[in-house]
């Protein structure tokens, strides 16, 4: 009995140091933006998500307001005109297993009612909230494109 218990406290221990790091089995790599000119009052990040073996949602981002007055998720897109168009995409979905790139002319993060520029060398964080994971901050880096 003494034997199982042992065995059952072990496996207990070392069940709970494989613990969960918070972002839900969620990857985030190089977050950056562009850098923006003095007249611009909107700007842009980017980065690369990729999830672990559960498919997540991508369903909202947030900015502090030292940084710009709103995020939001957008896509950039042909239209059929030829032009290219921005809108408002309420999620991005992340297969399991997957990556998906938030990158210029595709998906990305616009920050709209910039405070000041974003200048290249400079950092702010942006929370990504996703269904699954929850909020996922990440630190962004402002880098000339």
């Amino acid at each position: 009995m003494k034997r199982a218990f042992a065995l059952i406290a072990a496996m207990a221990i070392g069940i709970s140091a494989c613990g969960d790091d918070g972002s839900g089995g969620i990857e985030i790599d190089d977050p950056w933006a562009r850098t923006s000119a003095t007249v611009q009052n909107a700007g842009a990040a980017y980065m690369t998500i990729t999830a672990g073996d559960t498919a997540d949602t991508l369903v909202g981002v947030s900015v502090d307001s030292s940084v710009a007055g709103m995020a939001q998720l957008h896509e950039s897109t042909m239209g059929a005109d030829g032009m290219m168009m921005m809108q408002a995409v309420p999620s991005i979905e992340v297969p399991a297993n997957a990556s998906v790139s938030l990158e210029p002319g595709g998906y990305h993060v616009m920050l709209m009612n910039l405070v000041e520029p974003l200048v290249a060398g400079t950092e702010f964080d942006l929370t990504l909230e996703f269904a699954g994971a929850g909020g996922v901050v990440v630190t962004v880096t402002v880098r000339d494109a």
